[in-house]
């Protein structure tokens, strides 16, 4: 199969809940469905599993690159009876835009328009979004190839919307007074580790989904001849996997309610170059676990739980210690959060946290930092070597005080070692804050960003870990 794409008007139209409407709808009538989210969002993934049960992954043109983006899409969609692509905030808007990426990999996209407040004038704007499309693309066909409203307040109204579409069908509506909404906090959505969707509600959206949605034209959609010229057979997108490598290192995982903000395709990566994956709970474990190679603390909402995160001692204390041994470790925005000294949060209440990093972190209202990151390593890490070149995405409402101590774990100042441009390529100055062999950044990586990330990795912490035998090539 190959897939479609959902889009929208613009960020806030409805497309995250008609997404997950279709995939519980497509789940509820026993398709195979696999997720998939344009950009860099987390959030948005984690919905997606709860609904089909499938790891949801990014597609995102900027970070990652057409080749890898291609492969992706193709290696996960092969044994689906359906893909969904929910996209990034309005059709054509961005740098790399959804329109670019439904463009790119030949696939049909269904347009989400907020219904609410309008009627007759909703022609209007079909009819600018669809010829907007065919000047994009000289002219060829539009790729939009269904319609379907939001906030629908009746079915008078409806009909009103739909006489007024030329050209693209009208696949149906939500109406205005559906009971479903997605819990929302200050950085988006609730996570999908806080539970945020009952399976009734589930279940009720899909019942909608179904009562009002033509479901059987987007599962046609999905197999259209437009969409299958650019189909590869399963056989010729597993051969292109990376085979497994042999290292027997197991990295630990912080994943639970504060952090769970990771990349899918990061862990795939670590797995194709031989590591297993351990997950463990900062919140509810007391140490870290047995036989550990290197930990890696990804992003998350530690702020939220910080009072939880603070009293367990017991888990402090094991990471400072095995950082203080110079045992690798990466962290990420949430999970670097957590190795500073500590956080105040949104009431600017203390919370004393691991301490490896001499600073501290404090939450701010209405001020985000939000933004593609081009990161140019200035020493080798774990992330990579002297001069390599990483994408990733920075999104977070904290910043860094009383930073410029030294570390009580190495008795040194912190060294930057992150040259940092943002996605138009403007200098933003230094960031990737390290002790010993910790390394901390705000900046989530996407390990595709660069084919060496997951083998420099694994070649970093055999070095650290004395399992590296000095004079063996490393892989390439």
């Amino acid at each position: 199969m190959s897939g479609l794409v959902i889009a929208g008007t613009h960020s806030g139209c409805g497309k995250t809940t008609v997404t997950l409407g279709i995939l519980a709808a497509l789940r509820k009538k026993n398709y195979t469905v696999q997720p998939f989210k344009a950009g860099p969002d987390f959030i948005d993934t984690g919905l997606h599993r709860t609904i089909t049960g499938s790891a949801s992954r990014n597609l995102d043109l900027w970070m990652c690159g057409r080749e890898y983006i291609e492969k992706l899409f193709h290696r996960h969609s092969a044994d689906a009876d359906a893909a969904v692509i929910e996209g990034v905030m309005g059709l054509y808007d961005g740098t790399t835009s959804t329109a670019d990426l439904a463009a790119m990999l030949g696939l049909p996209v269904i347009l989400v328009v907020d219904a609410y407040g309008m009627a007759e004038s909703a022609g209007a704007v079909v009819k600018g979004f669809v010829e907007y499309g065919r000047d994009m693309m000289n002219h060829a066909p539009a790729m939009i190839s269904g319609v379907i409203f939001n906030r629908v307040g009746s079915d008078r109204h409806y009909q009103r919307l739909k006489r007024n579409i030329r050209d693209v069908p009208v696949l149906g509506y939500l109406p205005r007074n559906l009971d479903f909404k997605i819990p929302h906090r200050h950085l988006g959505l609730i996570v999908a580790e806080e539970g945020p969707l009952a399976s009734e509600e589930i279940d009720k959206l899909a019942d909608a989904v179904l009562e009002h949605i033509d479901i059987e034209f987007l599962v046609r959609k999905c197999g259209s001849a437009e969409a299958r010229k650019h189909k590869q057979s399963k056989d010729s997108v597993t051969s292109k996997l990376p085979g497994l490598r042999p290292c027997a290192l197991k990295i630990g995982v912080a994943y639970d309610r504060a952090f769970c903000f990771y990349y899918e395709d990061n862990f795939d990566l670590l797995r194709a170059e031989g590591a297993t994956i351990i997950k463990f709970s900062p919140l509810a474990d007391s140490a870290i676990p047995e036989g550990l190679d290197a930990l890696y603390f990804g992003g998350g909402y530690p702020e939220l739980y910080a009072e939880e995160l603070s009293r367990n001692r017991p888990m402090l204390d094991s990471v400072k210690e095995w950082s203080g041994r110079g045992m690798p470790v990466y962290a990420e925005c949430g999970g670097f959060m957590y190795l500073t000294e500590g956080v105040y949060d949104f009431d600017n209440n203390f919370h004393q946290l691991v301490g490896v990093f001499p600073c501290k972190t404090m939450m701010k209202k209405g001020r985000a930092h939000l933004g593609y990151r081009e990161v140019i390593l200035q020493r080798d890490s774990i992330t990579g070597d002297n001069g390599a070149v990483l994408r990733g995405h920075e999104f977070h409402y904290s910043e860094i005080i009383n930073s410029g101590q030294r570390s009580a774990v190495s008795g040194q100042p912190t060294e930057l070692i992150y040259s940092v441009k943002d996605g138009s390529g403007n200098e933003l100055g230094k960031e990737g804050y390290t002790v010993k062999n910790t390394l901390g950044s705000y900046i989530h990586l996407h390990f595709g960003s660069n084919p060496s990330i997951a083998n420099n990795f694994i070649h970093f912490i055999k070095e650290r870990h004395g399992t590296y035998s000095p004079g063996r090539a490393r892989q390439p």
